[in-house]
């Protein structure tokens, strides 16, 4: 067997979880499977392919370009993991992956018809973008999530944790109504909750390949394409002291950019925030919007003395704004830790440019 699925979703949406608990888990009981990080960042560490590469997943990355457009480099890529003894590849894509159906599953298909098995197209959901769904209150980015959604093979609604019985099984019972003939798994990383289903739908059936009525260059994309940009970071921190709690400096920085792009009245969906030692010590903090709590998804277990720091982020903010509230955020916290940086890689962007 040599299935290929992609995993669509807005940021946040639990996609590099749901990819590192899936491929531990189907490798554990039905077969090898892998998992690619994409992101658009030239020349860039992705903070989550090092994350599950530190949390012992089997793990690669692409970067510079989506796989929307790179078939030859993806294609390379999967084969070099079927040649492994890979059964299974899962691979999620930048932003908040419009067009994924499209431009990755018909390309591949047109391109490379007999090269793999393509498994069901899958996007997944968390209960807030639901909720905000049916209250109608998600703004711009209505179009967005909904467009995703119509693409799905099948939704994984993640993160179903923070649910309870009753809340879970409204969030199902309308996701199923709004998306009809669409299997809704619910599903969590953290107890595992939908793995088996999720490793057999995607081991066992096979995707679509339906033409769902999205308008991709429609202007609802174009203008949330043109409100977004993108933020990569590589930098080394010297630590000037024995005690140095690595934890607390990933979550103060994510506080100060949090409250900062508050204050210029923007949002942040999602901004990755991963360090670790070469002794193979790693924290890792996320920041999922200016009104959520700040998440801390992995915690250094000792006092650091340097680190290797990587950011990731996406902001409805303008590229040189957003540069600006990250640097100025970067540069108070770490004089306050007393650190010493050496900055190896930049790169911020808007979508739309």
């Amino acid at each position: 067997m040599r299935k290929f699925a992609v995993f669509s979703g807005f940021l946040g949406a639990g996609k590099t979880s749901a990819m590192m608990a899936l491929t531990a888990y189907h490798s554990t009981h039905h077969g090898k499977a892998a998992m690619i990080s994409n992101d658009l960042g030239e020349g860039v560490t992705l903070a989550d392919h090092r994350f599950a590469q530190l949390s012992g997943c089997r793990s690669s990355e692409i970067t510079d370009e989506c796989i929307c457009f790179c078939h030859d480099v993806l294609t390379a890529r999967l084969n070099a993991c079927f040649d492994e003894g890979c059964e299974l590849v899962v691979s999620d894509i930048p932003g908040f992956g419009v067009g994924a159906l499209e431009h990755v599953y018909h390309g591949l298909k047109a391109e490379y018809p007999d090269a793999f098995t393509l498994a069901p197209f899958t996007v997944l959901v968390e209960p807030r973008t639901v909720a905000l769904l049916r209250a109608g209150q998600a703004d711009d980015l209505a179009y967005i999530w909904d467009a995703q959604l119509r693409e799905a093979d099948q939704i994984v609604l993640s993160k179903c944790d923070l649910l309870d019985s009753s809340g879970l099984a409204d969030a199902v019972a309308w996701l199923s109504a709004r998306y009809s003939g669409v299997p809704v798994i619910p599903f969590s990383a953290l107890r595992g909750d939908g793995l088996e289903e999720l490793s057999r739908s995607l081991a066992e059936k096979s995707a679509s390949l339906r033409h769902p009525d999205i308008d991709y260059d429609g202007d609802g994309l174009q203008d949330v394409l043109g409100s977004l940009s993108e933020y990569y970071l590589q930098y080394h921190a010297a630590v000037c002291c024995d005690d140095f709690d690595g934890t607390a400096y990933l979550r103060d920085i994510a506080r100060q950019v949090q409250a900062e792009i508050r204050a210029a009245g923007r949002e942040i969906p999602h901004l990755k925030l991963l360090a670790w030692t070469e002794e193979g010590d790693f924290g890792k903090v996320d920041l999922l919007g200016t009104e959520r709590p700040i998440e801390v998804s992995h915690a250094f277990e000792r006092p650091c003395t340097e680190l290797a720091v990587v950011l990731n982020g996406s902001a409805v903010c303008p590229a040189a704004q957003l540069e600006q509230i990250l640097r100025e955020a970067l540069e108070r916290v770490s004089r306050t830790y007393r650190l010493e940086l050496l900055i190896f890689k930049k790169d911020c962007f808007g979508m739309g440019d």
